[in-house]
This record gives C-alpha cells, structure tokens and sequence, in this order.
C-alpha cells in the first residue's frame, strides 16, 4: 500500500524551489507568480456545476467505442527506411512520432492505458496494449512536450522511453518533472514562446498556445504551455499543442508558415472551457490562420476527456473542412503515412 501511495505521489513530479521560481520569473509571460496567456482565458464553471460534470462524466458510457481501437505494428524498416521524405504516425490523442530529415522525434508521447493516474477512478484508453508499442520504436533522437497535463506527460511512457531517448525540448517549467523521474537534465531544454534552436538541420520554435498547466492543485499555471513549429530544408510542420482559439494562430502563421502539415488540437471540448479547448470549426479556422497545407485533427481518439462522443471531433472537422476548402487527413492508428499521403476515409465509422 505505502509503495502504491509513494508511486501516485511521484505522478505529481518534481516541486518548484525557490530557485526555479527566479528562472521562470525571468520569462515576459511570468506575472504574479504565474504564467500566464496571451489574452484572457479561464471556464466558466460554478462549483455547483462540478458534481453534476462529474456524475455525467462518469456514468455515460456511450462516448466509447464499441470495441478496442486496434494500434498497427512498428516497422522500423519502413519508417526509416527508403528516401529522406517526411513519415509519421499518430498513436491517438496527441502523440505523433514523427521522421524529419533523418531524425526520430516523437511529440507528447502518451501512450499509457490511463489519463488518471492519481484520481479514484480510470480514464482508460481506447486501445489495448498501447505501451508494448515503445518496446518496438528505434532510438528516439528527440523528445518534444508541449506541457505538464496528464493526458501529454505520463510517468510510465517517459521512464520506459528513458533508455532509448537522446533529447528532450519542453516547455518552460516541466524540466523538473523530468528530473525528477530520473532524466539527465543535461538532456532536457525548456523553452519559452518564440524561443528557437536548430536541432541538427530542423529549426524548432516554441510557439504559444491559449491553455495552462499543472499537474496537481498547486502547481497550475507554474509551467508553461504551447505548441511546436518544425522546419527542415524541404518539410515544415506545425503541431498546435493544446488551447481554445485565439489571435496567436495569425501570428503563428505570418512568422513561422505556411506549414505543409499541421497537427491540429481538435477534441476534449465543451461550451464551459471553449477558451481553453477548441471546437472543432475554430480547428479548422485555426489551422487556416497558420497556413497549413494538410491539417491533421488530433487530441482525440485514445481517451474521453469531456462530454461528447468519441467520433464527434472527426465528424466536425471532416465536414468543416470540406466547407472551408481545407485539405485534411485523417490517419489510421499506428499506421506510416508520409507528408501529402491524404487518407480521407472516416475508418472510425466501422466502431
């Protein structure tokens, strides 16, 4: 029992020192000892809401597939094999693993069975055996987490993907989760909006997104929150990270696109966080104001996390961007695509 409590205890990871506290204050979007974003951003829940989200949240069970979503096999040959050309694969919700000019980077690498790992209760995955997956992955040359929620940063897939991980870029505020778990903090950057590095070839920029942080009551808004933009001599891909509409994806766009593909935040939402989780229409939008040339919705497929059906964000998106002239994509779980391979049919239809 007491080694159960001391592993949901090291789920919260590291605590913010004094020290810490000085590095963070350093940033232009640290303000009253927090981080904070770009324009005003909050829910709008009443505590006497709560009890009846929760009920509701727990009890209907419809929003589920009818059956486990099947996750395809790795094949290391053919991810890495054959020319230089952009691949990657989805693992559902917001995990991609992604081949970039030679170059193995897997973004927010949730792949555990449950998004809950401190609550009484589970959030299980739609797939069945998702972790075994990391066993058959290459070496990954860099890890990029875009922040500190439980549904992006999960403990066991960090500590399992540890052993075959050279790098690691994240968001101002989550090294010490890292460090505390055991990583080399000589292995891990933070990165705060608009902060850029060239990554062996690949430019990357720490792009803002409308969100926040925190991995338990204390810590929320004491790490920061954002996307990543990714660009080689040939390829530039944008992954939007979670957060509700706002004018940044404008700016996003005229500094950093336009973008052959974008990995857009579309799932998880609800009337009441609307500013802190997009509909899918302003996916769409948003993924406009970038100046994408494909747009992948993600942040949906893996677990439920708010009131709609599973397939709901697909179906908005698909018919969305069908109206809006927006080329997307909607790829198979664990399957190899590269950068302009269009998979257009609705495979969740079959669950």
């Amino acid at each position: 029992m007491l080694m159960k409590r001391n592993m949901k205890l090291k789920q919260f990871g590291g605590k913010i020192t004094p020290e810490l506290a000085r590095i963070y204050a350093s940033s232009v979007h640290w303000h009253d000892g927090k981080f904070q974003n770009l324009e005003q951003t909050g829910m709008n829940i009443r505590p006497k809401n709560v009890p009846g989200l929760i009920c509701e949240q727990l009890t209907k069970k419809e929003r589920r597939p009818g059956s486990p979503l099947e996750i395809a096999s790795f094949s290391k040959e053919t991810f890495e094999g054959g020319d230089s050309a952009v691949k990657y694969i989805w693992y559902g919700h917001s995990a991609v693993l992604l081949r970039l000019a030679g170059k193995n980077i897997f973004v927010d690498p949730m792949m555990g069975p449950d998004t809950s790992p401190i609550a009484p209760f589970r959030t299980r995955r739609f797939s069945d055996n998702s972790m075994a997956i990391i066993d058959e992955l290459p070496e990954i040359d860099l890890v990029l987490l875009t922040h500190d929620h439980y549904d992006h940063l999960d403990m066991a897939s960090i500590l399992m993907l540890k052993g075959k991980t050279k790098n690691y870029y994240v968001a101002l505020g989550v090294k010490r989760h890292l460090v505390a778990w055991g990583i080399n903090p000589d292995m891990i950057r933070e990165f705060d909006w608009w902060d850029k590095v060239d990554f062996s070839g690949i430019e990357i920029t720490f792009a803002p997104s409308r969100h926040f942080s925190g991995r338990g009551i204390r810590d929320r808004f004491k790490s920061f929150w954002g996307g990543w933009a990714l660009r080689s001599v040939n390829e530039s891909i944008y992954f939007s990270g979670d957060g509700g509409y706002g004018r940044h994806f404008k700016e996003i766009g005229e500094k950093l696109g336009p973008f052959g593909l974008a990995f857009m935040e579309c799932g998880q939402y609800n009337d009441l966080w609307e500013q802190l989780h997009m509909m899918p229409e302003q996916s769409v939008q948003a993924a406009l104001e970038v100046n994408a040339g494909i747009a992948v919705p993600v942040h949906w497929g893996a677990f439920t996390l708010a009131l709609h059906n599973w397939e709901e964000p697909a179906d908005r998106f698909a018919a969305e961007a069908e109206s809006k002239g927006l080329q997307a994509t909607f790829p198979h779980l664990g399957r190899i695509y590269g950068i302009s391979t269009l998979q257009s049919a609705h495979w969740w239809k079959e669950f």
